[in-house]
Order: C-alpha cells, then structure tokens, then sequence
C-alpha cells in the first residue's frame, strides 16, 4: 500500500495531461467505493479526506494516492501531535495543510509559525494552506500573500492551495490564471472548486466541469484538481446540509444508488 502510494503519486509532477484528477473525500462516504470514479485509465490519482488517516469505504481507496490533510492546527481526528508519524506509516507523498484559514480566524502571521514548527519537518511535496476565492483584503489570495511574507523564506512548499465557488467558468478561469500570475513560481492545486448553487442544477455543473476540466487538463501550471464533492446529494444533505445549500448537489459525484453521477461520469 506505501509503495503503491508512493508510486501513483510520483507521476503528479510530470503529467501534463492525465493524471491531474482527484477525489475531494467526505468523511461520511463510508459507504461509496472511490474505484467506481477510477476507471483505470490514469486521469484519476489521488483522494484526500480533511484528515491524516485514509478514508474507511466499501472499496479501499480505489487505487489511489492518498494525501494527507493536516486541515486545522490541531484537530481531535487529526492531532498535530501524530502528524509525523502517520505519514511514516501511510507513506504520503504530499501533504495538504490548513482549510480556509483565511476565513475561519487564523492570522497569516500564526499560520505561518505553525506551518515553519510542524509542517517543514515532512521531507515530502508540501502544499501551502488552502484559501478561498474571496477578493476582501485579508483574505483569500491577499491573506495568502500576507503568509508568505510572514514566513520569511522560512516556510518550505512546493503548491499553492486554491478553493473556489462562483458563477462561471469565465470567473473561475479567471481566478486560476490570476493566482498563477500572482505566484508564477509555484504549481497549484484545487482542492475544491464548483459553481454555486447554479439555477440549472447538474446540467449547469455539468456543463462547466466540462469547460473547467479542459482548462485545467491543459494549464501546465495546475498539478492537481478536485472537483467538489466526491459524495451523493443525500448523503452531503443529510450531513452537510449548509454546504449543500451553498454549493447545491448537482455537483456530487455520485449518485445516491453509489453509481457515478452525471458529473461523476466527466472525471474517469
């Protein structure tokens, strides 16, 4: 299972067309397999699930890569304290690290003394926290800069970390092009991205999956996606109800039988 991690995950740098895609993993999908959205052609390789510890599920993790997720500074499920140690077991090539800090109260100076204190340590690929698409100061990229300014050289990564909810694939194309040029040095991973709560439904999420994914496919900048949400629209409704009203259920991978989902059926 190391090995077969390892392994998967070391073809990230060097794909530039397949290869790219990933399951963004609920922890409430115990009863999905991840291999139904693993068609065995290489477009997907990886699976993450907020946590330090591989999902349980009827189907493994599908012959995937798993990342680690060190989302919060120090989580119950997740504590800081085991970090090191669960990656020498798991075998993690890469690593992601803080969700939505920049809205969820945490300043880029601390993110930046937590990032240099526990993250630096990991000799593996290494992503910077994740941050939303938001434009208000202090936020978002802004609050992202802000980090990078306060490590002071001093915060080793080789990804920054992109969420983003909107209106279109415009808006969104937009936003990917614009973090690059703001950081041009570094490759980006998505680790969440759909529209929000689109009118149309999964015909409209559908149909910008389609046009972000060619996008992306193709942007050599971008090592890594995810489209939001690797679950069905009753289990994200059941246990996740604010998030499904933000971002709808239309852009759930899965149907609610376990089959793949319109949206599903684009990503293997």
């Amino acid at each position: 299972m190391i090995f077969s991690s390892f392994l998967v995950l070391s073809i990230f740098a060097a794909a530039a067309h397949a290869g790219k895609r990933g399951l963004c993993w609920p922890w409430y999908n115990g009863s999905l397999n991840p291999g139904v959205l693993n068609n065995g052609d290489g477009d997907v390789v990886a699976i993450y699930d907020y946590e330090t510890y591989q999902p349980a599920t009827t189907g493994g993790i599908g012959n995937l890569g798993f990342i680690g997720m060190q989302r919060c500074t120090d989580c119950s499920s997740s504590p800081i304290a085991d970090l090191y140690s669960r990656w020498q077991s798991q075998g993690w090539a890469t690593v992601f690290t803080l969700n939505e800090p920049d809205v969820n109260g945490i300043t880029a100076s601390s993110a930046a003394s937590w990032y240099i204190e526990y993250i630096n340590a990991l000799p593996i690929k290494k992503a910077l926290p994740a941050v939303t698409s938001s434009t208000t100061s202090g936020q978002g990229l802004s609050w992202l800069s802000e980090m990078i300014t306060a490590c002071a050289g001093q915060c080793y990564f080789d990804y920054i970390n992109l969420h983003w909810y909107g209106a279109s694939f415009s808006d969104f194309q937009s936003y990917v092009e614009s973090a690059h040029a703001q950081f041009p040095n570094y490759d980006l991973v998505i680790t969440e991205f759909a529209l929000q709560n689109p009118s149309g439904g999964q015909s409209d999420q559908v149909a910008f999956f389609q046009e972000a994914f060619s996008f992306l496919d193709s942007a050599s900048y971008v090592t890594l996606y995810f489209p939001f949400v690797a679950t069905s629209a009753s289990l994200f409704q059941t246990n996740d109800a604010s998030g499904a009203s933000y971002a709808g259920t239309g852009s759930c991978l899965y149907n609610d039988d376990g089959s793949a989902s319109a949206a599903g059926a684009l990503i293997s």
